[in-house]
């Protein structure tokens, strides 16, 4: 047999075997490398520090094996339709959960691991850290397989559709392919998004069979109460998964849970920002990591400012006047990036350049910025740190590390009343949604709709995956300019 007969084979084989079994059998495959990676690691480097305390391989393994048991005990396999924050939460809730379990018998028990707490400490740490990024790049690299994903069948092809279609595609940790949509609008028949959409709602049952579908999403929002039952019940004996995608955009979608009211359907939305304690926790988290940061980029903070004022006379930093929290006037610190005159620059070339003057009314923002220092200015702008001393306006209470941007004036009255109002609400952020997502290429729609999506469903895991994903996006200088 040729290699490419081989190959063929082999993909044929995967496509008829259970995706659901494929993403738990490679997720799994994957959470028990990184975990006993983590676990040796942390032993071997603790092993630098205590070199008396014996090395038993085999006992070690306990805490990795204990993490994979919690994993399928938590869901994690497949992890089918969860967000990238909820399988972070799900993770480090296990792990810390098996870690201290373990820690608590270490003083019920008298062994040599009962003396091995530094090793213990390390391998929760290196396992809170690699688990989450096995996971991210096994996914990358697999999302773009045939094979990997549930295969979904779409019922609907209108605008609700084409939403869902799009942000199943944008987050392929969901673990959902469309590969289908029905619609009994012959207009809408054919594609959507590149989807077939060859019948109606009458061949539910036959194209589930051809393509395979055991799962299927209703994108008919304005669809009749009493015709949606009747469909359920059709269409509950076909799926063994059916997801409903309500006419709810711009609700709070991440810490929605339906609630049995008696036999009536309802769903509980959790303002999270509005609890005292978490507000405390957000606030002793900005405190103790903006702290050790701003300690960290002193050096780094004083050669940059020699280097400004090298480049371009005038002071290294300087401060704008930005709209804070309940509406107050707060100063934000910078590392100067311009030219002293930066505004009359930006007032005459905008005047000279139509097209500047387009992309500057949509973004306020431009590629080619005439006003920033050559060098200094466009290296700090482009890894922005220029940000840095911002640590201080969060140590000051003014300004968290995650949070909706503290926009100027001119930026700010390019938005709605109602939106500027519920950004007051916050606490502005030195990083936020925007800057991991579209960075300087979203532009004033995509800010308000991810400021939107973040005020309503923050959470501490949000923050740490918009943080994490940061330092991302600033090494890769993704959409910076």
């Amino acid at each position: 047999m040729t290699t490419a007969a081989t190959v063929l084979v082999a993909e044929r084989r995967v496509l008829s075997a259970s995706p659901a079994l494929l993403m738990a059998g490679v997720r799994a495959a994957t959470d028990m490398v990184t975990l006993s990676i983590a676990v040796l690691a942390g032993f071997r480097l603790w092993l630098l520090v205590n070199p008396t305390i014996p090395f038993h391989p085999l006992t070690m393994w306990i805490a990795a094996g204990l993490s994979f048991v919690a994993f399928a005990c938590y869901g994690l396999y497949p992890g089918v339709g969860m967000t990238a924050v909820e399988h972070i939460r799900r993770i480090c809730r296990s792990i810390t959960l098996v870690y201290l379990l373990l820690t608590a018998s270490m003083f019920l028990v008298k062994d040599w691991w009962a003396d091995s707490r530094g090793g213990f400490l390390l391998s929760w740490a290196f396992s809170l850290a690699l688990v989450p990024l096995g996971r991210w790049v096994t996914g990358r690299y697999l999302c773009l397989r045939p094979w990997w994903g549930i295969p979904v069948m779409i019922l609907g092809a209108g605008e609700t559709a084409r939403t869902v279609i799009a942000n199943l595609r944008a987050n392929e940790v969901l673990g959902y392919r469309p590969v289908v949509c029905l619609d009994d609008d012959p207009q809408k028949q054919g594609t959507c998004l590149g989807i077939p959409v060859p019948g109606g709602l009458a061949g539910t049952q036959y194209f589930a069979g051809v393509y395979r579908t055991r799962c299927a999403m209703i994108a008919m929002p304005r669809l009749p109460r009493e015709e949606l039952v009747r469909h359920l019940e059709d269409w509950s004996r076909v799926f063994p998964k059916i997801v409903i995608v309500p006419d709810l955009f711009g609700v709070a979608s991440l810490w929605t849970a339906p609630r049995d009211l008696g036999g009536v359907l309802g769903l509980e939305i959790q303002c999270n920002l509005l609890n005292p304690l978490n507000q405390l926790l957000k606030r002793a988290t900005d405190i103790m990591i903006s702290a050790i940061c701003l300690m960290a980029a002193v050096p780094f903070l004083a050669v940059a400012a020699v280097w400004i004022k090298r480049a371009s006379p005038g002071r290294a930093f300087y401060h704008q006047e930005r709209e804070g929290k309940y509406g107050k006037r707060i100063r934000v610190y910078k590392l100067r990036t311009m030219y002293p005159n930066a505004e009359l620059t930006l007032e005459r070339y905008l005047a000279s350049d139509p097209a500047a003057r387009e992309e500057w009314a949509r973004f306020c923002k431009l590629k080619r910025d005439p006003r920033v220092i050559p060098g200094i200015g466009s290296l700090l702008r482009k890894t922005s740190l220029d940000e840095l001393p911002q640590l201080w306006n969060i140590l000051r209470g003014e300004m968290s590390l995650v949070g909706p941007r503290p926009f100027p004036h001119y930026h700010n009255e390019r938005f709605q009343p109602e939106f500027q109002s519920l950004r007051t609400q916050v606490t502005p952020g030195l990083t936020g949604l925007w800057q991991i997502g579209a960075r300087s290429n979203g532009d004033l729609e995509v800010q308000r709709s991810l400021d939107i999506y973040y005020i309503r469903n923050w959470s501490p895991w949000l923050d740490l995956y918009i943080l994490i994903r940061t330092l991302r996006t600033v090494l890769s200088r993704e959409g910076a300019y």
